[in-house]
């Protein structure tokens, strides 16, 4: 079965470089090169929506028909994802994109049997170590847009406490509470949330945050609980990890009652179900990578092993600041990001936070992905996010950040 799926994958490759070759000279794609893509949800949810968005985008870019991509819709982490990357290679994909987590060892397996075709999991963490020059990983620097919209949400906060609008409920001792719906506690999660925690304090220093773990990427109900029961607890701006509305329409609905509490959301515009709660939502433009990958499959070039950008390449933001953003934003959130792109502001600049009240000048991360930490992420004074694979790694619990699960 092997090696006949080997040889089905080489002559597919074979007949999509000679079709490529026969329209050289142009930076358009042959008419006849196919993408597969495998997504864990659909348009309905954040992330997989941004993915679509992302392809649909590059491909427009790339002068290519909806015909060739090839969609693969709520597949779940399991034997199914690696049925569909082989139903993808028979159909024709020279290049086939997962965009969850999980779906890595199903399509570290198809690679492995299909050495001509290209796959590539996003968010995936194995690519180097796999041995196969065919497996790829690929993820965006959105922490850098988490920590703005930090910012953003720091921003608010000052203002609120500017015109008195905070109680005693809202405060824990000195400091002031902060919610946040998690999804897993991975490290993709800490790495975002302590991002979006360090914009905060670069604002307003005197802040705690709660995260609570719903223990699902989707689930709307419980997402709507968790955000309903930070809020009960006090805290007045809520954000998420997490891929529904879920969030964002129960903390709309409280400030319908009369409660003070905003939220950020992620991935997509939360303004629609939140039009006077929502501040703004970190997102990932990721057509920027789907457009450089799938050119460059279609030339036959190799893609990068481990690739990550941020705001250096226009690969994340923040969506459209709501109306009940502070005064003076927009002009914060540049500043912000003019240092982000130019080195001068650092995410994970050690001297903005402690562990146990203790500076860290040095930190090994599992940089291979075999869960294990092996490689030290600290040097210069910052930890070095995604810049030794493209998945985060910064899975430090810094003081301030409290987990709890959702049971």
């Amino acid at each position: 079965m092997k090696k006949l799926l080997s040889l089905l994958c080489a002559a597919v490759l074979l007949v999509t470089l000679v079709l490529t070759c026969a329209s050289c000279g142009g930076s358009s794609v042959s008419a006849d090169f196919k993408v597969g893509v495998i997504l864990i949800g659909d348009e309905n949810e954040g992330y997989t929506y941004a993915h679509i968005s992302g392809i649909q985008t590059a491909a427009k870019e790339l002068g290519m028909a909806d015909s060739q991509i090839i969609w693969k819709y709520t597949i779940p982490e399991d034997e199914k994802c690696y049925d569909a990357a082989i139903d993808l290679v028979e159909q024709g994909c020279s290049v086939i994109f997962s965009n969850s987590y999980g779906h890595q060892s199903h399509m570290k397996q198809a690679a492995q049997e299909c050495p001509d075709v290209t796959f590539v999991s996003m968010t995936g963490d194995q690519a180097a170590t796999s041995g196969l020059s065919n497996y790829k990983n690929a993820f965006t620097g959105v922490y850098q847009s988490r920590y703005v919209a930090g910012v953003v949400a720091g921003m608010k906060l000052a203002e609120l406490v500017a015109d008195g609008k905070l109680t005693d409920a809202n405060y824990d001792g000195e400091n002031i509470k902060l919610g946040y719906v998690g999804a897993y506690p991975y490290a993709e999660v800490v790495s975002g949330y302590t991002a979006y925690y360090l914009g905060v304090k670069s604002v307003v220093e005197n802040v705690t945050m709660q995260v609570t773990y719903t223990n699902s990427w989707f689930d709307i109900t419980a997402e709507g609980t968790v955000a309903e029961a930070l809020a009960a607890d006090g805290c007045v701006i809520i954000s998420q990890h997490a891929d529904s509305t879920g969030a964002p329409a129960a903390v709309q609905a409280l400030q319908d009652k009369g409660q003070v509490v905003y939220c950020v959301g992620y991935n997509v515009d939360m303004l629609s179900v939140a039009p006077n709660a929502a501040l703004t939502s970190p997102t990932n433009n990721w057509a920027v990578y789907y457009k450089y990958a799938i050119e460059a499959a279609s030339k036959g070039e190799d893609i990068v092993v481990n690739w990550s950008q941020g705001y250096e390449a226009d690969a994340v933001g923040i969506t459209a600041l709501g109306q009940s953003c502070a005064a003076g934003t927009q002009e914060k959130v540049d500043e912000v990001v003019k240092g982000l792109k130019d080195g001068s502001i650092k995410v994970f600049d050690t001297s903005k936070f402690t562990v146990g009240g203790a500076t860290l000048t040095e930190y090994l991360a599992d940089v291979d992905g075999d869960f294990a930490p092996d490689t030290n992420a600290i040097w210069d004074g910052y930890f070095h996010e995604s810049e030794m694979r493209s998945a985060p790694y910064f899975d430090i619990r810094i003081d301030g950040i409290v987990e709890t699960n959702n049971n």
